[in-house]
């Protein structure tokens, strides 16, 4: 496994929050991500897109492939994205209330 780039590691996990917050907290332009969520309904998907812990996991894995090398960086590192996020994610939060499904 190779030495991970720092600053490419934080723009990546910045970018996981952002998708992440964007399909599960916002409306999106034009109100596409809402109008996606309300389709999907109250299903196993839009259960998933509901909890911003369970998107930025799907979201950190095409993410993931860019940082190292090989299988076992990979997985490290969809982990690693996934749990920057999540932390981004809980202390921007921290101000507003959380929904009680989560």
């Amino acid at each position: 496994m190779n030495d991970v780039n720092g600053t490419a590691f934080a723009v990546y996990a910045f970018a996981v929050w952002r998708v992440s917050h964007l399909l599960s907290r916002e409306d999106g332009p034009f109100d596409v991500v809402f109008r996606v969520r309300r389709r999907v309904g109250q299903g196993f998907f839009g259960a998933l897109l509901d909890c911003f812990l369970c998107v930025s996991v799907w979201v950190a894995a095409p993410f993931a492939l860019l940082v190292g090398d090989d299988w076992l960086a990979h997985a490290v590192a969809w982990l690693a994205l996934s749990g920057a996020a999540s932390i981004l994610f809980l202390l921007t939060e921290r101000s507003a209330p959380m929904k009680e499904n989560q």
